[in-house]
């Protein structure tokens, strides 16, 4: 089969790239807006691009229904400010509560209960129970489209990183087994757990 995205319905588009481009890992990115209201929300359209400088990249797209900017976005464009914090299994459940389109003055943090700690660089909170946050500034933002499908990318600077030690190995090595990340698979429910590894040596040439 092929597909022309040219002729296609934006939702079969949408269906086939969730779909293939998977396991998605999920950003919890938490901001805080103007008015000091902390913001919460996950997205699976997130990687990183380069290690020097650090710079990471995810992807919000607008609203479901028509209206302003989704929060996380309008944070961002206005504090140029935000912390990547990496999903576990334990905070999967508390995850997915951040994940519904919420009035702005709603503070995700209390919602999942999720304790918000201090930054050390940035004013939007970290979430304690992540074994991994990134304090990020904003390097780059990009919209490309705001109708329904459309996106933004993002791009942010790490200023620092937070490691749970007890993840952590020999050589500032992360443990896979100790961090249980989970990520996101085609499907609005549809999730995975990074438990079944292989390895793979590269070919010398």
């Amino acid at each position: 089969m092929t597909v022309d995205p040219g002729s296609a319905r934006q939702q079969d588009v949408y269906k086939i790239m969730i779909g293939a481009i998977v396991p998605r890992p999920i950003a919890l990115v938490s901001t805080l807006s103007v008015e000091g209201v902390r913001n919460l929300a996950p997205f699976s359209f997130f990687t990183a691009i380069s290690s020097k400088p650090p710079l990471i990249c995810f992807c919000p797209g607008p609203r479901s229904e028509p209206g302003p900017r989704k929060d996380t976005l309008l944070n961002i464009s206005q504090t140029k400010e935000f912390v990547v914090n990496v999903v576990s299994e334990e905070i999967a459940e508390a995850m997915n509560l951040t994940s519904g389109e919420y009035p702005p003055e709603v503070d995700e943090f209390e919602l999942a209960g999720l304790t918000p700690a201090a930054s050390g660089l940035v004013k939007p909170p970290r979430v304690a129970e992540s074994h991994v946050s990134m304090e990020c500034k904003l390097a780059l933002a990009i919209e490309f489209s705001q109708d329904p499908g459309g996106g933004n990318l993002i791009v942010g600077e790490v200023l620092r990183f937070h490691l749970d030690q007890r993840i952590i190995g020999e050589n500032l090595r992360i443990d896979p087994d100790k961090l249980r990340a989970i990520g996101r698979m085609g499907g609005p429910t549809a999730y995975t757990r990074t438990r079944d590894r292989f390895d793979m040596v590269r070919p010398k040439l």
